[in-house]
């Protein structure tokens, strides 16, 4: 027979209240370390919805609208044209968007020659297009002063096109600005730079080294969270190998937000296929931290995340391109998301990125 205090304890009983976790919440023991205004951004936009690598591929292309979320981007101001051309690439043709400034003239009535910005965007080779960057061209081109004309390459996506597509579109995609549309766009092409976010850095990246084996010369190359590294982090198949990995920032920062280890895990098999290349002379251009000369780079301007997997192999591609005697400069953003840069609408690191890759811009490409 129950005691009276046992009764009571029954009595007393109310239901319980469980509250669990939102799905890619931030996980607590990283929300401290984040710039707070991204925490309260996040959590009012992301926390709890679906990643786009949660989502079976072939859904997310039948209605992207359905999967993405986008806020925070800062409009960039109008320029004096934009428009779209078709550049022919091995297979068939992809987009290139070009923003223009209006001429600046000298005191003979003669248009001045202008540098050239060739962007490739991020989204881990599997997303993003040429509205990632719009505005971010948009800016550039502004802050240049009649002086430069940005090229945005729209290079096929993987999984449909897997490596080395995306490579190859973008290399086409360069030379087709520089040997193609120099006269049509008054461009001087020995003053080009690249640059790209995250995938799109890894892209420019690799553009930089086959510049230099070309003989082609590159005022600049801007990564930005680049993907420098493949291989050392994961397994022929995509696994994490978290025990061999030599970047700290994978294991410290696994399971962070917007870009988690297993997010990137996803786009390694997407872009590489399930079992990668079998390793071969090839292997620098998917992972550049493997190139075998690093000597005679153009100047780098590169910045990474503190709250991000992909910092450490940044600074680490920093410094091997320092070690080969290249310019460098580094810059790593404190308390910043991998997508610091495409939030410039609410984040400083954002707003303070627009204004160091401008001011680079101005000072490798600009004649004085």
């Amino acid at each position: 027979m129950a005691s009276p205090n046992d009764e009571q304890l029954l009595h007393d009983l109310r239901p319980r209240v469980l509250t669990q976790p939102l799905h890619n919440s931030i996980p607590p023991e990283l929300v401290s370390r984040f710039d707070p205004v991204f925490v309260e951004n996040y959590n009012k936009y992301n926390a709890g919805r679906l990643h786009t690598h949660e989502v079976p591929i072939e859904h997310f292309r039948r209605n992207p609208a359905k999967y993405l979320i986008s806020y925070g981007r800062a409009s960039g101001p109008d320029v004096y044209r934009i428009s779209e051309q078709k550049c022919p690439v091995q297979g068939g043709e992809i987009t290139v968007r070009i923003f223009e400034p209006p001429a600046v003239v000298n005191e003979h009535g003669k248009a001045q020659k202008r540098a050239a910005y060739i962007n490739f965007h991020g989204g881990g080779w599997v997303f993003g297009d040429l509205s990632t960057d719009h505005d971010f061209c948009k800016r550039i081109v502004d802050g240049l002063d009649g002086q430069l004309v940005a090229f945005d390459v729209d290079y096929r996506l993987a999984p449909e096109h897997k490596y080395p597509i995306p490579v190859d579109d973008c290399w086409t995609a360069f030379n087709w600005v520089r040997s193609q549309k120099a006269d049509e766009f008054n461009i001087d092409p020995d003053r080009m730079a690249v640059g790209g976010i995250s995938a799109g850095g890894h892209l420019a990246a690799v553009m930089a080294h086959l510049c230099r084996d070309a003989g082609i010369p590159l005022r600049l190359q801007v990564l930005n969270v680049p993907v420098c590294d493949l291989h050392s982090p994961f397994a022929s198949d995509g696994t994490f190998d978290r025990d061999g990995c030599p970047y700290d920032s994978y294991r410290e920062m696994e399971f962070t937000v917007p870009l988690s280890v297993a997010r990137i895990a996803y786009f390694h098999r997407h872009f590489l296929g399930n079992s990668r290349p079998a390793t071969s002379k090839e292997d620098w251009k998917i992972s550049p931290m493997l190139a075998p000369n690093f000597a005679g780079l153009a100047p780098a301007l590169i910045y990474t995340a503190e709250m991000d997997p992909l910092r450490d192999e940044g600074e680490a591609y920093a410094t091997k391109l320092k070690a080969a005697g290249c310019s460098v400069e580094l810059m790593r953003m404190k308390g910043a998301p991998h997508t610091f840069a495409l939030l410039d609408g609410i984040l400083k690191s954002g707003q303070v990125y627009n204004l160091k890759v401008i001011e680079g811009l101005k000072a490798s490409l600009i004649v004085q």
